[in-house]
């Protein structure tokens, strides 16, 4: 997955917290295991910082994963290191929930919270 599509601009807030939620509802990747596909949601969650995430850059760092053999763990991990690495945000919180496969779902949350100064 390549990082380097993501694209940022400058918060308009910065002296402020909010929360910026995002919503993937039809993401795709492929089992390591067997090579069948597997849908999932993917919800990102932060507090910018400086900068903010461009959604459309997103929209294209998410087809990265389309056709990569990588487990559930690895894809929700991978995306907040690199969101960590692109908007050195205040807090972001990566969430993927994943569809049934042989009647098992799984959810996969990972965290990361700045340490103040």
């Amino acid at each position: 997955m390549k990082k380097d599509i993501l694209e940022v601009f400058d918060n308009q807030f910065p002296d402020r917290d909010y929360t910026i939620e995002i919503v993937n509802p039809e993401f795709t990747s492929v089992c390591p295991k067997t090579g069948l596909p597997d849908f999932g949601t993917i919800t990102i969650r932060y507090i910018p910082d400086k900068v903010c995430v461009e959604l459309k850059s997103l929209k294209y760092y998410f087809l990265e994963f389309r056709n990569a053999g990588i487990f559930y763990e690895n894809i929700t991990n991978t995306i907040l290191d690199h969101l960590i690495d692109m908007l050195n945000p205040r807090e972001l919180t990566v969430i993927t929930e994943w569809k049934a496969r042989g009647g098992i779902t799984e959810t996969v949350t990972a965290s990361y919270r700045a340490e103040k100064i």
